[in-house]
């Protein structure tokens, strides 16, 4: 005879991220009895950023990018609420949601990504950000067939020569190139060079050379136009599209909360437990390690996946948590709108194929 044990505990993940969708896989071999399992996600699918630029290049359709979380729930077991969290009550333990009642928690965790900053003026009329990813895929996809269409000129701007914005632009120019048109496309950084050792700007800079991307260093963006964008103390760049990839800034509700933060970042222990919290958890780009702090890189959401899934069960069940301690170094892949991507970890650097497909 099948016997149904009630639910006792609460477990509620905010947000489709990398570690999160590990979790679910992991949550789905082995079930802790006793505890419902709850996902909060805007929609049913989750981005993986590490493959934006194929899809941007036209490599892959948006599904073959995307993380499904309806399938993942269903594995899980778990309940999926679509819904944005825009709040905490952490004295009834509550997460206050945007459509819907609160959602009662012991146990949380939070791994909603960031967001891009769009502070420029002009950049929300006339540009996009390239995070979320859903608002930037639409805008360069309607862009790309009115190009294709010849409603408007093959012209982009790329504000950030960090490695996310070189390859935005590489996409970008490869997509436009395998159109059958010859794109303009323009890098700019406020910086004097662009991110990478030197032997990876190089091969960075020689694969943008051979797009015919201009890349601008050591200028600043004083407002973007409709069709132009206006520089400090040099001429205009024209461009029917831009995007910026300055980086990524923490959700505006994070900061709202009484969540210990950093720059709006959730701050967050060696154990990923949220700072004078035992209940709540933060991972991922959200999160920032109060005594080992590291870049905004998806490698370490992945990395950090076992030992949240270790930790969370174990607070739910009483147990001890493991530390976790993420690498100092790490492989960094950037794509090169080609079928081709560059490898760089301590300091060097290995341009192949192969390394496309690793990405």
């Amino acid at each position: 005879m099948l016997t149904t044990v009630p639910y006792t505990r609460d477990l509620v993940l905010v947000g489709g991220g990398h570690a999160h969708a590990l979790v679910l896989k992991s949550w789905g071999m082995d079930p802790l009895l006793g505890a419902r399992l709850t996902v909060i996600n805007p929609g049913p699918m989750a981005p993986y950023t590490g493959m934006l630029p194929g899809y941007v290049a036209g490599h892959y359709k948006r599904n073959e990018i995307e993380i499904d979380l309806v399938r993942l729930c269903r594995h899980a077991g778990a309940r999926l609420i679509f819904d944005k969290v825009d709040g905490i009550d952490r004295g009834k333990q509550e997460l206050i949601l945007e459509g819907r009642g609160p959602v009662a928690y012991d146990v949380a965790s939070f791994d909603v990504g960031l967001t891009s900053k769009m502070d420029l003026p002009g950049l929300t009329e006339y540009g996009t950000g390239a995070k979320p990813l859903d608002a930037y895929a639409a805008k360069w996809h309607k862009f790309l067939h009115q190009v294709s269409q010849g409603e408007l000129a093959p012209s982009v701007a790329v504000i950030g020569g960090g490695f996310s914005g070189c390859e935005l632009a590489m996409a970008m120019a490869f997509a436009m190139r395998s159109i059958g048109v010859k794109p303009s496309v323009t890098l700019i950084e406020s910086s004097s060079y662009i991110s990478g050792g030197g032997n990876t700007q190089r091969k960075i800079l020689a694969a943008m050379e051979s797009l015919d991307i201009r890349v601008k260093t050591g200028v600043k963006v004083s407002e973007i136009c409709l069709d132009r964008v206006i520089l400090e103390g040099q001429a205009p760049v024209m461009a029917a599209f831009c995007v910026s990839a300055m980086g990524g800034v923490a959700h505006d509700w994070i900061a709202q909360t009484d969540l210990p933060q950093k720059k709006g970042f959730i701050e967050i222990n060696g154990q990923l437990g949220v700072c004078g919290d035992e209940g709540l958890f933060a991972v991922g780009d959200c999160a920032v390690m109060a005594h080992a702090a590291r870049p905004k890189a998806g490698v370490f959401a992945v990395r950090a996946a076992p030992i949240l899934h270790y930790n969370m069960r174990a607070t739910l069940t009483g147990g001890r948590r493991k530390t976790w301690y993420p690498q100092k170094n790490y492989l960094k892949l950037i794509s090169l709108g080609g079928q081709s991507a560059i490898a760089e970890k301590f300091g060097f650097s290995l341009k192949t194929k192969f390394m496309w497909r690793w990405k």
